[in-house]
């Protein structure tokens, strides 16, 4: 099995709130580091009632501070939302905290929708088609100084934060191919254009100076408990949720229900499906099964497995059995 790590959302639930929300993902990353799990990021998203992480950084530094060895990292920075003298600040800032554990993943996605977007009041002007540029300019800033350089960022430069690049499409792809960089793909939502992402970084990789082959780290959606019927029920908050996102009407990740799938009409199953293809459900057994195979699909030399379940004490166990089941074992 290849190396398993973590993405939270920090789930905001129905009756709960951002505060417990974090606190909760503290306890996660407590909990995943003593099982052995290798790295925790957390990802960038704005205007979403389910989801506590909208200030990464911050939300990064709280996860740092009460844990011990685990690397953190963003999965990912919206670049088009930020500068990238600020970006190499805040990340610098926690990789001088925090030496040896900090990396950061990048993404072009606005982590919302347009109007969330222009709220950000970043240059309006700027966008998708400048994050190339941007990649390379905050690379630049975790870099040791040149002679006469004038612009540092300060913590930063110097530290070599570790870059990745994130992608839902093709384009991420192609660019982490020609920087040379690690490339994640979010199959956890965005299933559809694995296998030709894959594909593109693969053939088109250009080796650096920190990565001399291709390394594919992907998403996968997993809900793992006792039985299969269990955690079937225990992913219906995740389908629910979705739906909500996904058609308009975004909510706070819901209590599960029995059998949700036969309460669907063909388009809300379309819907689910588009998102949720790649999920792996299931009791221990079923997912070791599932990510075996999707491993052995694709040839993943990583996975980072992600679920919004309601319940934080299932949501445990859940990465529980997964590292049971996936070899996953304390340093």
């Amino acid at each position: 099995m290849a190396p398993i790590s973590i993405l939270d959302l920090s789930p905001i639930v129905e009756g709960g709130d951002a505060g417990q929300a974090l606190r909760n993902s503290l306890d996660l990353a407590r909990h995943v580091e003593a099982l052995g799990y290798h790295r925790y990021w957390m990802a960038e998203h704005h205007n979403l009632p389910g989801i506590a992480c909208a200030a990464t950084a911050v939300a990064l530094a709280h996860i740092a501070a009460g844990t011990k060895s685990i690397t953190i990292g963003a999965g990912g920075i919206m670049l088009p939302n930020h500068a990238p003298l600020m970006v190499a600040e805040q990340f610098g800032t926690l990789a001088a905290l925090h030496p040896g554990r900090v990396e950061l993943g990048l993404g072009r996605a606005p982590g919302s929708d347009q109007l969330t977007l222009r709220a950000m009041r970043r240059n309006l002007l700027a966008g998708p088609e400048q994050f190339p540029q941007d990649v390379v300019e905050l690379m630049n800033y975790f870099r040791a100084a040149e002679p006469g350089q004038r612009l540092h960022a300060v913590p930063g430069e110097g530290l070599n934060v570790p870059i990745w690049i994130l992608g839902s499409s093709l384009f991420g792809a192609q660019l982490a191919a020609i920087l040379g960089l690690p490339f994640a793909f979010a199959s956890h939502f965005a299933p559809a254009a694995m296998m030709e992402a894959i594909k593109i970084y693969r053939e088109r990789f250009d080796p650096s100076e920190t990565f001399a082959q291709p390394y594919v780290m992907l998403g996968v959606t997993c809900v793992a408990a006792e039985t299969d019927d269990e955690a079937r029920f225990l992913f219906s908050s995740l389908q629910q949720s979705t739906l909500n996102n996904r058609t308009g009407t975004p909510s706070r990740v819901p209590p599960p229900v029995v059998d949700f799938a036969a309460s669907l009409d063909p388009y809300q199953r379309a819907v689910i499906d588009d998102a949720l293809g790649a999920a792996v459900v299931g009791g221990p057994e079923t997912v070791r099964r599932g990510l075996e195979d999707f491993v052995a699909r694709t040839g993943a030399d990583e996975l980072m497995v992600t679920a919004n379940i309601y319940d934080h004490e299932k949501r445990k166990r859940s990465f529980e059995i997964i590292a049971e089941v996936g070899g996953v074992r304390p340093v």
